[in-house]
């Protein structure tokens, strides 16, 4: 999901960035469901486990390799010179683009967070493991069947290719999702800058997380994500109904459980975005003089 920067909208206003996260919700389930039909396949996500890579001179991961190659491509075509953009790749390892620079406004306040290495860690580690219990177990029982049995038949389909593209479109759009924290943080910023500054100097974390918490949206987001998982999740018969036997949907099959998707945001997403949003703020005031900071502590709303 791209956002048009040079648009005439404002970025920032609130409601044009809840309206993107909103839109990212149904992206990132999509995605989730798409990397659920594979089994674990953890082999892509060990270091050195593919002699192919290492005859490269990549000694990482399967999905490492796919993530610098993918994003390798995309700096060249200035991606991530966009202020939503963050590559898993360090920046220095990537190549210049090769289109000229657009003149973007300056939306955000210069910084370099980026918490990609998070994002990567809790959904290798958690998410994958969740949303590919179905088919891992059903790839075994077919295993099984054929009279193969050992230590991989639980977890190894060899969809090596399709699991890290899968994974690698997921990655992007929680990435991208996260890091939106920082639109949230400016636009709440700029409306009452002198409500943020005093624990901006001092500084005081807890203060900035309880100022940009706000309890009922999250209530409602997760109650809406769990609304859409529960909708985009079962799978549906040919005629596009929810299978039916005995007058109930319990022989319904479901791509991605409605749980996860929830524990994924409530657990995982929510958190770190918190954690981008306060740090985005503790470095508000960066570069600024004394009388620059003066007067934002005297302003109060937008046209601040």
């Amino acid at each position: 999901m791209m956002q048009n920067f040079l648009s005439s909208d404002d970025p920032l206003n609130l409601d044009n960035v809840r309206a993107t996260l909103i839109r990212l919700e149904d992206s990132i389930i999509f995605a989730l469901i798409e990397r659920a039909q594979f089994a674990l396949n953890p082999r892509v996500y060990e270091k050195g486990a593919f002699q192919e890579l290492i005859d490269l001179g990549f000694n990482g991961t399967l999905l490492g390799w796919f993530l610098k190659e993918t994003e390798s491509f995309h700096a060249k075509a200035r991606r991530y010179t966009s202020p939503d953009e963050h590559p898993f790749t360090p920046i220095e390892c990537l190549p210049k683009p090769i289109l000229p620079l657009l003149e973007m406004p300056a939306i955000l306040h210069p910084n370099k967070i980026n918490v990609n290495p998070s994002v990567l860690s809790f959904y290798t580690r958690t998410i994958v493991p969740l949303i590919t219990r179905r088919a891992t177990r059903d790839f075994a029982a077919m295993s099984r069947s054929k009279g193969r049995n050992g230590g991989e038949e639980f977890e190894d389909d060899g969809n090596y290719g399709s699991s890290v593209t899968a994974d690698l479109a997921a990655l992007q759009l929680i990435s991208k999702r996260v890091h939106y924290g920082k639109f949230v943080s400016e636009s709440k910023f700029r409306s009452d800058p002198a409500a943020f500054i005093p624990h901006i100097l001092k500084p005081d974390p807890q203060a900035l997380e309880a100022l940009i918490t706000k309890p009922a949206v999250e209530k409602a987001l997760l109650d809406r994500i769990v609304e859409k998982a529960s909708i985009y999740g079962p799978d549906l018969g040919v005629d596009g109904k929810l299978p039916i036997q005995n007058g109930n949907h319990s022989d319904t099959k479901w791509r991605i459980d409605t749980e996860t998707v929830r524990e994924l945001y409530e657990d995982w997403i929510i958190p770190l975005t918190k954690e981008v949003e306060v740090d985005y703020l503790l470095r508000r005031l960066d570069g600024l003089t004394q009388e620059e900071i003066d007067l934002l502590s005297k302003s109060q709303g937008p046209e601040a």
